[in-house]
């Protein structure tokens, strides 16, 4: 078999399991939205059995066999980039997944199932001691997954497989960066007068919310043609394929602004997803470089885009009509002020940009607790709060507002969760910066409603590639420069402390 043959070969067999995690993508995306609710026991198994299928068709020692024979042609490999990363993410997969026993991928895929489903339960009800014994397997798990590796920190291989190229150290050292400049900005900013006139906090049909939800997603140049919008409990993005990229978000009749900044946020990582270059489908390297990358990418277009004076002064005369009686004594200043107040809260999802990154240093510090034993889950209520009263200054009442709120270590795994949130917020500013240098009418192009230039320099500059680099050549190749703080913190300080009205 020559080059041409086993490269071939080799991509016969990834596009083919490609297949099958699409499919495991969408009993996801089923799971999430329209499961009736005795269904999920039945899911579990069937998301547990395509999962081994999965990873008996990737461990398969001919794949191995194949690399082996591509990387023998070193000199040809090397000669093709798409070729020579194609190969490099297999290979890198490969190496992990064979490390990594079918039953424990069985068992995970299973308990993650049965887990999710209790924890709904839970913060329905308030409920932690029925979350309690899944999450304490959750943590076993999690330790047992990171055992199958050699590791600096039991985190590492948590961290590297939704942030490959961080770990433990590094993130830290970037965290105690920011956080050493941003948390006296934050209590400055709380210490000054706060307008505490909630202008918003009127009853907004769900049904218009909707309407004017898709309206917003158009004027972005959301592709309906190869995405759509559902409901969900907890907003998420997924990519079936290239003609298939769903997003999800939740509605609050007297919350609009939630779903309206969570469409748009799981709408950042369809543009993401829908820029990948279409000859990278059915291959490893389609799909986001990492949780961090994509991140950015939802922080930037809901954050940085969305909450901008310039993208209302475009959107609120249309908001206004659709809300006449809500908004019609609601200027647009008094508007933008309210969207970016800055106040204590105990919601990350619903945290303003100042103090959202607490949110996740919280949870990136109780990940390692647990995970180094120094934290019991049965104390992680206790642990938690008093984290929220250290770091925000708030008494949070009970479970469902507290160590429940989130999904992520009751579908996931305990370690690697969170951390790529904060490191998304400052690639976000980092690449934004970038597109406007490159961009100099950007801020005049947001305010007349054209949004195609700065998704058309993303698609060319970071898009496209998909998962050819990771996150840091990317960012790097993308802004000429390495992971900095000091564009995120220029932003936060350019735009706060925002004047409020009276």
């Amino acid at each position: 078999m020559n080059f041409d043959q086993a490269f071939q070969k080799l991509t016969n067999i990834i596009e083919e399991i490609e297949h099958l995690n699409s499919i495991s993508k969408l009993l996801h995306w089923d799971q999430s939205t329209y499961l009736p609710d005795d269904g999920f026991s039945a899911r579990g198994k069937q998301m547990a059995t395509i999962g081994k299928i999965i990873h008996d068709k990737f461990t398969n020692p001919y794949i191995g066999d194949l690399l082996q024979q591509l990387k023998d042609n070193s000199t040809i490999l090397n000669n093709n980039s798409y070729m020579s990363r194609y190969v490099s993410v297999i290979e890198r997969n490969y190496n992990k997944a064979i490390k990594i026993p079918a039953s424990f991928v069985a068992t995970l895929a299973e308990h993650q199932s049965v887990s999710y489903e209790n924890w709904m339960k839970a913060k329905e009800t308030n409920n932690f001691k029925l979350i309690q014994p899944y999450l304490e397997k959750t943590l076993e798990l999690s330790k047992e997954y990171s055992s199958f590796f050699s590791y600096d920190h039991i985190a590492d291989p948590l961290i590297s497989e939704s942030d490959y190229g961080f770990n433990t150290e590094n993130i830290k050292q970037v965290f105690n960066e920011l956080k050493k400049e941003l948390v006296p900005f934050v209590k400055s900013v709380l210490d000054n007068p706060q307008n505490n006139n909630d202008i918003l906090t009127k009853q907004f049909p769900i049904s218009r919310q909707e309407e004017f939800n898709h309206f917003v997603l158009k004027k972005l140049n959301f592709d309906f043609n190869r995405g759509r919008l559902d409901k969900t409990a907890h907003p998420f993005m997924i990519n079936l394929s290239y003609g298939d990229i769903r997003i999800t978000t939740r509605y609050d009749e007297y919350n609009f602004t939630d779903s309206l900044f969570s469409t748009i946020h799981e709408m950042g990582h369809a543009f993401y997803e829908m820029g990948i270059a279409k000859k990278l489908e059915g291959s490893l390297l389609y799909e986001g470089t990492s949780s961090s990358v994509h991140e950015s990418q939802s922080r930037l277009w809901e954050n940085i885009v969305g909450r901008s004076y310039e993208f209302w002064e475009f959107f609120y005369p249309t908001l206004v009509e659709y809300f006449p009686e809500q908004l019609k004594t609601v200027s647009l200043e008094s508007f933008y002020a309210q969207i970016n107040k800055v106040e204590r809260s105990f919601i990350r999802t619903e945290a303003d940009e100042l103090t959202y990154n607490l949110h996740v240093l919280i949870r990136f510090q109780l990940e390692i607790d647990m995970l180094e034993n120094k934290l019991k889950v049965a104390d992680l209520p206790e642990a938690w709060n008093a984290l929220y009263k250290e770091n925000l200054s708030v008494t949070v009442p009970n479970n469902t507002l507290g160590c429940l709120q989130d999904v992520h270590w009751y579908a996931g795994m305990i370690g690697g969760q969170f951390q790529g949130y904060t490191l998304g917020n400052i690639m976000s500013a980092q690449f934004f910066a970038a597109a406007k240098k490159a961009l100099p009418n950007l801020a005049q192009d947001i305010k007349h409603g054209q949004f195609l230039p700065l998704r058309s320099w993303l698609t060319d500059n970071l898009y496209q590639y998909g998962k050819m680099y990771d996150s840091q050549e990317i960012l790097e190749k993308s802004t000429s420069e390495k992971l900095t703080t000091k564009h995120y913190m220029s932003y936060l300080k350019n735009k706060f402390p925002i004047k409020t009205l009276a």
